[in-house]
């Protein structure tokens, strides 16, 4: 995605089936569980540069000790810091303590991250601040290990604001409206009726001590705790969670919106955001790894015990379809094909645009994380180009050996047009100059086409405002000197915001909204604009409406909008032909038939949270407030 975009949190949890003696023994360290949420992480960094954190669950601790420890780092190259305080931790207790290396138990007394439950967070701020005050785990602290409470996420919810009111109405004086923070208290409130019930029997029982807190594991029922909290929730989420008396879950939305999966064996439970982290980690088939079923909470109680527990109905499956064509690494099996296949499915599209001239047309790609698109799309050119060449030659009756063979010999022209210069920073110039420093971003790759007799083509996987194109990209490409240019987007148009999790909120900033509102204005249809207003403000928080955005674009074709679109980004000192040509939302589904969730492309909400997010987007719109729109259900 060339246009940057905050997105997805990852989330990690490993927790040990076993004493630690035991992993000692088969691995050569006690600390093999945390070198295991290391690599998760590690392995879902592109989840998060705005922060990262960890929270390590002590069992068996003596009382006075502190069993529940976290830490956590913020800003540019926080998991490295992360991980470095976390050895320096580990060589200092060992040197202070002067422990032997076969003091287990020693070790664990004196270093704070060493114990049987892991739980990692990867930030990708969406909302609020980007300090250390911002980043998961978050921890509601208790003197009951069983009323103790971590908690990490990847999600938003477009129903923050009537949570914190029920919060209020359960006699509580929450502090902040973030997503997190009134989600934690929701869960916090049901954890502290729960333990209040046991409790109240346990007195009954005369039971004291070790005991009473015996019977509060056992007795907890975790599921029970998360089925009331979660009643009310509206939005899209995969959250983790550890409880202090040992138990630890991953609770997922009944739509799927955030993916989650999971692993176990003999010796431990295993969870991340995404399955090729915990193939990777484990060195498993990818058959092996679990998906945590929607509307479900994977529960692992104290003892280390893991099962599905269905929280809320599963709904419809809306499985978010940007996290199979930008978010998730693209080392999954699965996810490389469909990023192949959406490649493919441009072929048609793409032939047209360059009139079947494949000897005069570069392909290339930008940013890197096209390039598997790129390589369906030169697979699926090289095979649809010959076979319509085959087929109207052999129509023609002038098929013959010769011209099958010079068919047969043609290969799409594959060039690496432009790299980008990760280094640049725009932020040392003032605004007035900053615009010329972001069309440095990208290096064009010179010499690779002849100039005003080839095109160039390059595939983006997605196009959300078109800055980077508008600043960067068509102005570096445009010093080849083109015949043509013809910019491919793997993902269709990005025509309404997105509400559970991706940082596109604004529909002043889609560049195909600005398209659909341009030709709106040209051609004297502005009443439309101002009649969806007025339906948009009429909507009531809590009240099911339609999406009225969708007026917006019913005027026009997905032609017309990237004609409009092209017309926009062009660079002024540019006169070349200039094409701008999207996936369609059925070649998207074709090659990805198992998610669903495209309300960015279509705007059908899987939830009634989130039409009303996005008709609360127009009217900021027009009201010209800039700011995510979660304060319509506030």
């Amino acid at each position: 995605m060339s246009d940057p975009i905050k997105h997805e949190c990852g989330i990690a949890i490993v927790r040990l089936k076993q004493p630690l003696a035991h992993y000692r023994q088969a691995h050569g360290s006690a600390l093999w569980g945390l070198r295991k949420l290391y690599l998760l992480m590690e392995k879902q960094r592109n989840r998060g540069q705005d922060g990262a954190g960890i929270a390590v669950l002590r069992q068996g601790t003596a009382y006075g000790q502190q069993y529940l420890s976290r830490h956590r780092e913020g800003g540019p190259t926080c998991l490295d810091r992360l991980w470095k305080h976390v050895h320096e931790e580990h060589a200092r207790a060992i040197k202070e303590r002067h422990l032997a290396p076969d003091d287990l138990a020693g070790l664990k007394a004196a270093y704070p991250f060493l114990g049987e439950a892991y739980l990692g967070h990867l930030r990708y701020g969406t909302h609020g601040g980007y300090g250390i005050d911002n980043c998961h785990p978050f921890i509601r602290h208790s003197n009951w290990p069983s009323r103790t409470l971590c908690v990490a996420g990847n999600f938003n919810l477009t129903n923050t604001g009537e949570i914190f009111r029920m919060l209020v109405d359960m006699g509580q004086h929450p502090v902040g409206e973030a997503d997190t923070a009134t989600v934690m208290e929701k869960i916090g409130h049901f954890l502290d009726v729960a333990n209040e019930a046991i409790v109240r029997k346990g007195e009954s029982e005369e039971l004291k001590a070790d005991a009473l807190r015996a019977a509060l594991a056992d007795q907890l029922d975790l599921s029970k705790v998360l089925k009331r909290a979660a009643r009310a929730w509206d939005g899209g989420y995969f959250m983790a969670g550890i409880v202090g008396h040992g138990a630890t879950f991953a609770l997922r939305d009944p739509n799927g919106i955030r993916p989650g999966y999971w692993y176990e064996n003999d010796e431990v439970v295993a969870v991340a955001s995404e399955r090729a982290a915990l193939v990777t980690c484990f060195d498993v088939a990818p058959e092996e790894v679990r998906e945590v079923t929607p509307g479900c909470a994977l529960i692992i109680d104290h003892k280390g015990r893991a099962g599905e527990v269905e929280i809320l109905p599963k709904a419809e499956a809306r499985h978010c379809t940007f996290e199979r064509i930008y978010f998730s690494r693209g080392n999954d099996a699965d996810i490389y094909r469909e990023r192949k296949a959406l490649g493919r499915e441009l072929v048609p599209a793409l032939l047209q645009a360059v009139d079947h001239d494949l000897a005069h047309t570069v392909l290339s790609y930008i940013p890197n994380t096209a390039e598997s698109a790129y390589y369906g799309l030169c697979e699926g050119l090289e095979a649809d180009w010959k076979e319509k060449q085959i087929l109207d030659l052999q129509a023609q009756g002038q098929l013959t050996p010769d011209r099958l063979r010079e068919i047969l010999a043609v290969k799409p022209w594959t060039e690496k047009a432009a790299q980008k210069d990760a280094k640049l920073r725009t932020f040392i110039t003032g605004e007035d100059d900053r615009g010329d420093l972001v069309a440095h971003i990208y290096d064009v790759t010179r010499g690779i086409l002849r100039p005003g007799v080839d095109g160039i083509v390059a595939i983006d996987d997605s196009i959300v405002r078109g800055t980077t194109l508008r600043q960067s990209i068509l102005r570096m490409l445009a010093r080849l000197k083109p015949k043509r240019m013809v910019i491919l987007s793997s993902a269709p148009q990005i025509r309404y915001p997105d509400c559970y999790g991706i940082d596109m909120s604004e529909l002043g900033k889609f560049v195909a909204f600005e398209a659909a509102v341009s030709l709106l204005r040209e051609r004297g249809q502005t009443s439309v604009l101002e009649s969806v207003l007025a339906d948009c403000r009429a909507v009531k928080p809590g009240v099911e409406t339609p999406n009225h955005v969708k007026r917006i674009y019913a005027p026009f074709t997905d032609e017309e909008v990237s004609a409009r679109i092209a017309e926009l980004v062009r660079p002024k000192e540019w006169t070349g032909e200039l094409r701008v040509v999207y996936q369609t939302v059925q070649g998207l589904r074709n090659a990805i038939p198992h998610s669903t969730g495209d309300w960015y492309f279509t705007g059908d909400y899987p939830t009634p949270g989130g039409t009303r997010v996005c008709n609360h987007a127009f009217v900021n719109y027009m009201e010209k407030k800039a700011g995510r729109s979660y304060e319509a259900n506030a």
